[in-house]
């Protein structure tokens, strides 16, 4: 079992940056890939960046590559997803989520456990 709490969501304007921060629980989290998504009421799930703990491997969608960065600290247990260069297009609830073994998935299906959620609001 891996439990996942979000926190770092808000209101900002276009242009600026925010930090998400996904703490991880679990005696076996180590074991996991851990993803940040996206969703827009109506709209599909996105896998925006997924990074893989043991090997410290990160990927991130085309959508987003070179504005959100991902990374892990491990002694906070922590993943978080830097962003940069905020769009009213960003705004979205984001989640955090893991998977088993150390494998990078751009598919939300993928994904066991999931966090909470944050709402994050970019004003144009």
């Amino acid at each position: 079992q891996v439990q996942l709490a979000e926190s770092g969501g808000g209101l900002v304007r276009a242009g600026a940056s925010l930090r998400l921060s996904c703490a991880v629980f679990g005696r076996t989290f180590s074991d996991h890939t851990i993803g940040w998504c996206r969703q827009v009421p109506g709209k599909e799930r996105e896998v925006l960046a997924a990074l893989t703990w043991i090997t410290n491997v990160p990927a991130h969608a085309n959508s987003v590559r070179g504005r959100f960065a991902i990374s892990r600290d491990v002694a906070k247990n922590t993943v978080t997803l830097q962003m940069h260069s905020l769009k009213s297009e960003d705004t979205a609830i984001y989640s955090c989520a893991a998977r088993h073994g150390q494998v990078l998935s751009s598919s939300s299906d993928q994904y066991s456990y999931w966090g909470q959620g944050t709402q994050v609001t970019v004003s144009s």
